[in-house]
């Protein structure tokens, strides 16, 4: 019988590159084969771009680092597999020149959700390549919405304490490219989004039926939220970490976060220690360190 696993890391790698926008060589290794030689992967990769579903760049300031993304005609075809059903890409996402321009934050955003990957291998628990789900939007009424980096599913071991446990997490990678304010903001958002009930359309049956918040419609329990803070030092990094713990003060906030965890952690530490370590930072008490697990009412 024909070996049918042999397009199965074809098709894995092409439906990563259409959710994920981009990865490099490296970080498509560890996605698809870390137990071959990387060699294997360089190959494939080019495979799959002679027959025009996927594309790449080269950032001559790192090293002409190779970025991977997918082409139109990739994403055409990968939109209609079950895996990626509803998850079409915008342009941005084959253009090379938005690639080029996005890559800073885009490859941090792939790295961080192979973190998690990866650290879901090493301890027996399941999160797949494409339970990362960056750019999921969530509408908040009047044209605005809730955009998270990142989508985390995560299924913890039976092993585990709360074995057997789904957990989810919207995700927010900061490079420091805002101030520390704005990043702060970024907590009154989600405590509208916890809070946002939808308006039905007028003349529906449901107009006048009991209403209840848009996210219950996604999710069994709202995700809990986490910042990845890059591209600044310890004291950048406490900076933020104060900005986040001030802007928890806000009473709309503070009752929000008694209900949904919340916290944070550096990039260095994510990717030194894996983010099932107690690296985090609680943003109700930044001195308490604990796992990305840890409970809303410890």
């Amino acid at each position: 019988m024909t070996d049918v696993d042999a397009g199965g890391r074809d098709r894995l790698a092409v439906a990563v590159l259409v959710q994920y926008r981009m990865a490099t060589t490296e970080q498509m290794h560890r996605i698809l084969s870390p137990d071959v030689r990387i060699e294997q992967t360089r190959r494939r990769l080019t495979k799959l771009r002679g027959e025009g579903l996927i594309d790449r760049i080269t950032l001559p300031q790192a090293g002409r680092m190779r970025v991977w993304h997918p082409t139109q005609y990739g994403a055409q075809v990968a939109v209609g597999w079950p895996e990626l059903r509803g998850r079409r890409p915008p342009r941005a996402a084959y253009d090379q020149t938005a690639v080029r321009l996005g890559a800073a934050h885009g490859l941090t955003v792939t790295e961080t959700g192979l973190a998690f990957v990866e650290d879901a291998r090493r301890r027996g628990d399941l999160c797949q390549p494409l339970d990362w789900i960056p750019e999921v939007h969530h509408p908040l009424g009047g044209g605005e919405a809730v955009i998270p980096d990142a989508l985390l599913y995560y299924r913890r071991g039976d092993d585990a304490p709360g074995g057997g446990a789904m957990l989810r997490a919207f995700v927010e990678v900061d490079r420091a490219t805002m101030g520390p304010e704005r990043l702060a903001a970024k907590l009154g958002t989600y405590a509208r989004l916890h809070q946002y009930v939808p308006t039905p359309p007028p003349g529906t049956r449901h107009q006048t039926a009991a209403r209840e918040e848009g996210w219950r419609q996604r999710y069994p329990l709202f995700p809990r939220l986490l910042f990845v803070l890059d591209g600044t030092g310890p004291t950048g990094t406490h900076t933020r970490l104060h900005a986040l713990h001030t802007a928890a003060q806000h009473p709309d906030t503070a009752a929000f976060l008694r209900d949904v965890p919340a916290l944070a952690v550096s990039m260095t530490d994510l990717t030194h220690h894996g983010p099932g370590e107690p690296v985090w930072h609680l943003i109700t008490n930044p001195d308490q360190h604990v796992s990305w697990t840890h409970p809303a009412h410890p």
